[in-house]
């Protein structure tokens, strides 16, 4: 059990305010140096987003954020990179819609099925770049990325007419067939301020989902220790590649369910426009939220805002690409303060356990010396820091015992 530390909590909460201050005042610089006020700028953002309709289309997108998020954390706690999200949710919402569209069933048969079929897709996908690092050694930042392609190219190929496509002779547009109603998600009624899409009751279950099966399950404790030390994990009895398929397979699944808030509750069909990037925004996701269902949401709501926010700054005469500057400065700034953190809490621990020692009469010539770590605890090996390699851990760093980094 860990011990609880004020100082650790205290650590804990210092790195994402200390991030959050340093992105306002780059973000601030750079404004300067364009000629534009910040304060002006921070304001009319701050007012637009507080605003109930765009609180109601920021739990919206959050939604969409926060699978996605969710999906590349999975991998991340794997020491995985899945960079394509993106692809396999397309590839999910694209067939749930063909098959969707072309059943008429009862509800509670006809929207399950959509989700499942959703799931299978994206697990299949994955699973593609898993079985070639598993069984040809190819990493799977590379056979994601194309996997990516390939997905759009075949979407391309099977969204036209006569084959999985409708035509659309009045707008001359092709999508798959229209779900009937009995395919169609709930939604909560906020009178003039929109809808609030029934697919977020979908994302909380699937966060808590993540947190008990990697937190609380034998799963979830191989796939953290195989994140770690592959050669570890193995000489436990631990079956590594099983672990790869699966942690991918997985991910893939809830990289599945990102395009279905758009599905079900807003387009109601796939079409060429439907939106892409989603799956690299759940990358920066899942950084801010250090892999931790609660952080991604709160990284899902903060992202969701700056999109709200942004759109406001053009009609007062800023760029729109200074959101993209935001957003991108504000991941940097965790990164860094979180390894900062990181770094402090480790050497503190080390000198705290060298005091220990030393009382103890042990720090003599013939004991171990304050920096050996003997008694001490690492990052990733249940330590006191904020680094620890727990529920909420990030993706591994350097320092630690795995046998590669997953690129931030």
């Amino acid at each position: 059990m860990k011990r609880f530390s004020v100082e650790r909590v205290l650590l804990t909460l210092l790195a994402p305010v200390l991030a959050l201050a340093a992105a306002f005042v780059i973000t601030s610089v750079v404004l300067v140096a364009t000629g534009k006020d910040p304060f002006t700028a921070f304001w009319v953002m701050f007012d637009y987003g507080t605003k109930s309709d765009s609180q109601v289309f920021i739990l919206n997108k959050a939604t969409t954020y926060y699978l996605a998020g969710l999906a590349v954390a999975i991998g991340f706690r794997m020491n995985l990179f899945n960079i394509g999200v993106d692809g396999q949710y397309r590839l999910a919402a694209f067939f749930a819609a063909a098959v969707g569209g072309a059943l008429e069933l009862p509800v509670l048969v006809h929207i399950p099925l959509i989700i499942l079929v959703a799931m299978l897709v994206g697990a299949m996908w994955a699973s593609i770049a898993a079985l070639l690092k598993v069984y040809r050694g190819v990493s799977e930042v590379i056979s994601t990325i194309m996997l990516n392609s390939l997905a759009t190219s075949f979407i391309g190929y099977l969204l036209v007419e006569d084959r999985l496509a409708v035509l659309h002779k009045d707008t001359n547009s092709v999508s798959t067939q229209p779900l009937p109603e009995s395919g169609q998600f709930f939604s909560f009624d906020m009178g003039a301020d929109g809808e609030i899409w029934g697919f977020i009751v979908v994302s909380v279950l699937a966060g808590i989902g993540f947190w008990f099966l990697l937190g609380r399950t034998r799963f979830g404790f191989d796939l953290r220790a195989v994140g770690r030390s592959e050669e570890a994990a193995k000489a436990s009895g631990v079956g590594v590649k099983r672990m790869v398929i699966t942690s991918m397979a997985l991910s893939g699944a809830v990289a599945g369910l990102t395009g279905l808030p758009l599905l079900l509750n807003d387009s109601h069909q796939f079409t060429s426009n439907f939106p892409t990037g989603i799956g690299f925004t759940g990358i920066a996701i899942a950084l801010l939220g250090r892999n931790n269902p609660v952080g991604i949401a709160f990284a899902a709501l903060l992202w969701g805002f700056l999109e709200r926010g942004g759109n406001r700054l053009e009609f007062h005469g800023y760029d729109k690409e200074i959101v993209g500057v935001m957003q991108g400065v504000i991941v940097l700034c965790v990164v860094i303060a979180y390894e900062l953190v990181r770094r402090y809490s480790l050497k503190s621990q080390q000198r705290m356990v060298g005091a220990e020692l030393a009382a103890a009469g042990q720090g003599g010539p013939g004991g171990p010396g304050p920096d050996s770590g003997t008694g001490g605890e690492g990052p990733g090996d249940g330590g006191d820091g904020p680094d620890d390699r727990g529920p909420d851990a990030g993706p591994n760093t350097p320092d630690s015992t795995e046998k590669k980094e997953v690129p931030a």
